[in-house]
């Protein structure tokens, strides 16, 4: 069985109250790289998969993996069939605070923050 993404705001505007944290708005792909991140596009994400109860294994691509760990436990994130990701602002996915996690529960989705964003070393 496959892990399936969501488009948030679909997935959002059935389900989830409307209203985000204000952003800084979206930081330029050179100046992300200059500052050591690499970033990529909502767009790009090809699959996930769990890595433990605070943060998931995010495809971008093939041969590019990135780890998002959440502020604490995010319910039902190691188990989940499928997530959406809810872009606070256009643009490129370089730091947690440029995405949220929305992972439904037995209770309803759950608003997971993502506290950090890394890349993982490239798998062979």
């Amino acid at each position: 069985m496959s892990n399936r993404l969501i488009a948030a705001p679909a997935f959002l505007g059935a389900v989830l109250l409307a209203g985000c944290a204000a952003s800084d708005g979206p930081v330029p792909m050179a100046s992300a790289r200059e500052d050591g991140r690499e970033c990529f596009f909502l767009s790009q994400v090809s699959g996930f998969s769990s890595a433990g109860r605070d943060s998931i294994k995010v495809s971008v691509g093939p041969r590019r993996d990135y780890e998002f760990k959440t502020f604490g436990s995010c319910p039902d994130i190691d188990y989940a069939n499928a997530i959406a990701f809810d872009q606070n602002g256009p643009g490129t996915i370089c730091r947690g605070m440029d995405v949220d996690l929305i992972v439904p529960t037995s209770i309803g989705p759950q608003r997971c923050p993502v506290s950090m964003i890394r890349r993982l070393p490239e798998r062979p």
